[in-house]
């Protein structure tokens, strides 16, 4: 009798997805194919501006909003190595609109050529800049969320840490999308990544390599760079965190998700049973990523409107 496949039924042709391996070839040839994005819809305002740093920084956001907008501070993944903000326009848009928020899609600097802090000083410059420009973007700055996906929500994960540790201003939420938090995954021998898909062991190691300019794993890592690594992780704002089971930061963001919990911050932790890393990019319109994504409004919703 053949043995069944774990994937969600939902993502059942997920085991033809071809596997490959992100290295500098294809990282490089990812990174120079442009992006299409849709025209702007016609009750939107999307507009680019330049922080501070040379950040730019993609602007999303309602017509006609007349009270202090909530805002999400949204950081793209791609494993620090690859992405643009316009690689999550249709999200962005879909939050702007549904939620009535603004949504700042970020642009950081990526690796092997900017490696750690780099990510995390422009991920700062975008929330300072927010702060500080709150009346003239009428946007209320007690109402900031720091979001992401893969490693953009290890970087939002990084930023509350360094907010919390730098400045008087802090995140209100974080909303964590199977976030890439240790780079002490990369070796464990223990990983059974046979149902891996989008992100490989390989891959992983890759983009960690190049992110913390050496090998990972070692005894110690740049302050931010792996948020899993603090020690202390008491007085971050409060989170929200999804992972499917097959995804190899699985263990990673369940172990987070705990450690918040037990230090008195409170988190939710959303587990997709047999979803691989990148699951609702792969099979947007499932139902698993309908709700997967269900969720994440909600999340949102209770903590920038309530």
């Amino acid at each position: 009798m053949a043995r069944r496949h774990p994937f969600h039924p939902d993502l059942a042709a997920a085991r033809f997805i071809p596997r490959f391996t992100f290295g500098p070839r294809l990282t490089r040839l990812t990174n120079r194919t442009k992006v299409k994005v849709a025209p702007t819809p016609d009750d939107l305002v999307i507009e680019d501006v330049t922080v501070p740093g040379a950040v730019r920084v993609r602007l999303y956001r309602p017509k006609g909003l007349h009270t202090k907008s909530p805002v999400l501070l949204w950081f793209h993944g791609g494993g620090y190595i690859l992405g643009t903000p316009e690689q999550d326009e249709a999200s962005s848009t879909i939050c702007a609109r549904d939620i009535g928020i603004t949504v700042a899609s970020v642009e950081y600097r990526l690796a092997p050529e900017h490696p750690s802090p780099a990510a995390v000083e422009d991920a700062y410059a975008a929330f300072t800049w927010l702060v500080d420009n709150a009346r003239k973007l009428n946007i209320d700055p007690k109402r900031i969320v720091v979001g992401g996906l893969s490693a953009g929500a290890g970087l939002a994960a990084a930023l509350a840490q360094f907010a919390l540790d730098n400045g008087s201003a802090r995140p209100a939420f974080q909303l964590l999308v199977y976030p890439m938090l240790d780079d002490r995954t990369v070796t464990r021998t223990d990983l059974d990544a046979r149902h891996a898909r989008m992100w490989s062991p390989a891959s992983n190691l890759y983009a960690w390599s190049s992110y913390l300019g050496h090998a990972p794993g070692l005894a110690d890592a740049p302050a931010y760079a792996a948020p899993a690594r603090r020690p202390d992780v008491r007085g971050l704002p409060p989170a929200w965190l999804g992972v499917g089971t097959l995804d190899l930061f699985h263990d990673e963001g369940v172990e987070y998700a705990r450690r918040l919990n037990s230090s008195g911050v409170e988190c939710e932790l959303y587990v997709v049973p047999g979803a691989f890393h990148g699951f609702d990019v792969a099979f947007a319109k499932a139902e698993v990523t309908r709700e997967f994504r269900a969720e994440q409004v909600r999340a949102l919703r209770e903590a920038l409107l309530r």
